[in-house]
């Protein structure tokens, strides 16, 4: 049972981590219809700066977060501009191309200012300790991950659902012309939009730094599993990426638990089911 628990549990907020990244790319794909394949490279650059903020500006942890999405965030906006907006409504191959280029022009400026090396970002006392339930401890830090990771789904169900601002978004999922035409401002939409994914980006990647280490090439090492949760959930969908990363997590949990030599072997034969079970993701595109 104590296996089970620890399963269970690790599941939890594993999945809560790749929810917390990956919903910035679902919603980017499913509005914006880009294959953003530098998402991931995001979330090293918040790991990166907030890595930096505490180990050497001896800045908190939660000094060091809010610095990472405020620098990440920063950064993103220029690019946004100035590259992604080239590629709007674009041949998919060509978004392919240009967003794993900048992928690997972020890899190696990071690499280059950072240093090539492994980056940990210390947790204060009170992530470090654990939970007695009596009959089992859980990390503190598990429980931060999994109570962020039920946050940023009910803040984002409130921003699309309750908000002036979720309306244009709807509106711009469902028909970016007429929205346009309706005076909507689609090209603010997309920019606020995108900055929100990248700040996500840059959360989940100091918050789930435990659980994916914050290294050289974090943004080719989960590049792929980031692009996955999307397709299994589908594009767009906040209940789809959030069962979808559930569902990857516990699957991959468990077999790292129970048969680790077959690495992430059961991972991606449950993705292939999947998408052959429900080839539009199992939530489709949100409404």
């Amino acid at each position: 049972m104590q296996t089970v628990f620890s399963i269970a549990v690790d599941a939890l907020a594993y999945g809560m981590v790749l929810f917390v990244i990956s919903i910035g790319l679902s919603v980017t794909m499913g509005l914006m219809r880009v294959v953003n394949l530098a998402h991931g490279a995001f979330a090293m650059i918040g790991g990166y700066v907030a890595s930096y903020a505490a180990r050497d500006l001896g800045l908190g942890y939660a000094a060091a977060v809010l610095l990472a999405v405020a620098g990440t965030v920063l950064i993103a906006i220029p690019i946004e501009r100035l590259l992604y907006r080239r590629v709007y409504g674009a041949p998919e191959l060509t978004q392919v191309l240009m967003t794993i280029g900048i992928t690997f022009c972020i890899i190696g400026i990071a690499n280059f200012v950072f240093g090539p090396t492994l980056k940990t970002i210390p947790l204060p006392d009170t992530l470090r300790g654990s939970v007695d339930l009596g009959f089992r401890s859980i990390a503190t830090h598990r429980i931060f991950a999994i109570i962020c990771g039920l946050v940023v789904a009910a803040a984002l169900w409130f921003l699309i659902e309750k908000t002036a601002f979720g309306i244009k978004l709807r509106a711009a999922v469902d028909n970016a012309a007429m929205a346009a035409a309706l005076g909507v401002r689609t090209e603010i939409v997309y920019a606020v939009s995108f900055a929100v994914a990248i700040g996500l980006a840059a959360l989940g990647g100091v918050v789930g730094a435990e659980l994916l280490p914050v290294e050289p090439y974090y943004a080719l090492r989960y590049m792929v599993t980031f692009l996955v949760v999307v397709s299994v959930g589908g594009a767009g969908s906040i209940p789809g990426a959030l069962l979808a990363c559930l569902l990857l997590g516990a699957i991959d949990t468990t077999g790292r638990y129970l048969a680790p030599e077959y690495g992430e072997f059961f991972f991606y034969l449950a993705v292939i089911v999947i998408v052959i079970l429900f080839p539009r993701g199992l939530a489709g595109r949100f409404k």
